[in-house]
């Protein structure tokens, strides 16, 4: 990647690119065609969730063995829905830990949950947010509230998943980005990677998503960051003639004993930036 690539400082300083409407009736009727069944696979999946949890809960307490694939169908549905193509590229986690991944879209969630079950580590605020909160909820979500006088408690909830098999994703970058670039990590986040209370061989796999965006058009097109609302962006996406696709990279793990926050931050961000593929310097 070119140094351009590499620094938070500028980039920001970017115009976005400019949000396109649905054009003509072909465009509203590709809005339709993708969106409906999308919304349908969307409602049915969090409607079966809920009594599939309910006998899942019975024979295996906090382990998800039956609802994590669950999820994972349901978004692999949508994006097949969506005409959003993917593939997955490594190995999956096998023993106790969390991943970390680069954040350039809402897309993310689909695009990650379809490559492994994973459960999302969000602000705190996010569950207010409505609609998003119910998918939030029945996802069980990991939600992170910024209050040292928290921190015990929910580091003590971080270790009870990760004994009960819940692989959490982190996003360490603390904001999305267009898709083209990596934030660097913050290193506070990885402190919670090093508590007494997990388990032994903890191990942290870094993960890649990367975005092709369709022919001819802009390649932040999947980018959805700084101050671009949802509404629009998703009207783009479902409106485009043509659909681009994703790669969900899955890095070698990286054993916690013996690191610190700062090396296993800077490990797991080199890791997640050297498979993003080059940027041409004119969008650094």
């Amino acid at each position: 990647m070119s140094d351009a690539g590499r620094g938070p400082a500028t980039w920001r300083g970017e115009a976005p690119p400019v949000l396109r409407r649905p054009e003509g009736l072909g465009g509203w009727w590709r809005v339709i065609r993708r969106g409906v069944p999308a919304v349908l696979v969307l409602l049915l999946g969090v409607i079966l969730i809920l009594p599939l949890r309910g006998i899942e809960r019975l024979f295996h307490g906090r382990r998800r063995p039956w609802t994590g694939p669950h999820v994972q169908g349901v978004c692999r549905l949508v994006l097949a829905c969506l005409g959003i193509g993917w593939r997955r590229e490594g190995e999956a986690l096998p023993g106790p830990g969390a991943l970390v991944a680069n954040h350039s879209s809402w897309l993310d969630i689909l695009v990650l949950n379809a490559a492994l079950p994973v459960f999302f580590v969000s602000k705190a605020e996010v569950r207010g947010w409505p609609g998003i909160n119910i998918l939030t909820a029945v996802t069980d979500t990991h939600f992170v509230v910024r209050d040292p006088r928290l921190a015990r408690a929910q580091a003590v909830e971080f270790a009870d998943r990760v004994r009960a098999g819940h692989k959490l994703l982190f996003f360490p970058e603390g904001t999305s980005s267009d898709g083209r670039r990596v934030l660097p990590f913050k290193p506070t986040l990885f402190q919670g990677f090093l508590d007494q209370g997990l388990p032994d061989g903890l191990s942290i796999q870094p993960v890649t998503a990367i975005y092709r965006a369709p022919e001819g058009e802009d390649p932040r097109f999947y980018g959805w960051w700084a101050d671009m609302d949802l509404g629009p962006h998703l009207l783009q996406v479902l409106s485009a003639r043509r659909q681009g696709s994703a790669t969900v990279v899955l890095h070698r793990p990286i054993p916690v004993a013996g690191e610190t926050r700062k090396s296993l931050s800077g490990r797991a961000e080199a890791a997640v930036r050297d498979a993003l593929p080059s940027m041409p310097h004119d969008l650094g």
